[in-house]
């Protein structure tokens, strides 16, 4: 798991341990929000030998911008995969609103999400499903530069269709970190 808040992080990989002791897992420290953190990561992570089979990304901050991103780079990553004949799928999911401790700090918020909240929030056993299924089941092998919700295929909007625009995000990403002066 790579993840910004190690200490969490740890918190989740001991519940994970406990709730299936066969399972493989560990943490290590990386923080999207920069570049050194994540050459850290990269460099660290390929130094360790142990294959990537799943990557997930997950973000909040400017949240309708940042999911869209994720979902253009998905589909262009995707693009480019199969272009080089690379075995590999990039697909994007919405995993649903779940509840988390992300308002905490927020009684307002957190008091009016544990009021209607259980009619519309998922649990975070409900928000990991989707993220399961696409990484996980038979009848996704394969299947690569698709969008999912609720463990199925899903329409997207007409801007993350958008191939040309999937082309430019990855090009622009690419020159605004190769151009970076510090690579923080």
């Amino acid at each position: 798991m790579a993840v910004k808040n190690m200490t969490a992080g740890r918190e989740v990989k001991d519940t994970i341990a406990k709730r299936n002791p066969n399972a493989k897992i560990d943490a290590m420290e990386l923080d999207l929000s920069s570049l050194a953190s994540v050459r850290k990561f990269a460099a660290d992570f390929i130094s360790s030998g142990l294959p990537l089979n799943i990557l997930m990304y997950n973000s909040l901050s400017a949240y309708g911008q940042s999911k869209l991103a994720n979902v253009l780079h998905a589909k262009d990553l995707a693009r480019r995969l199969k272009e080089d004949e690379v075995a590999i799928t990039a697909n994007s999911l919405h995993p649903g609103a779940i509840a988390t401790n992300l308002f905490r700090h927020s009684n307002l918020i957190n008091g009016i999400v544990g009021l209607v909240g259980k009619y519309v929030i998922k649990n975070v056993e409900q928000g990991a499903a989707t993220i399961c299924y696409v990484a996980l089941h038979p009848q996704i092998t394969g299947k690569t530069g698709l969008y999912f919700a609720d463990s199925n295929v899903a329409e997207t909007s007409l801007q993350a269709n958008d191939n040309a625009l999937a082309r430019k995000l990855w090009d622009f990403t690419f020159t605004l970190i190769n151009n970076c002066p510090n690579n923080t």
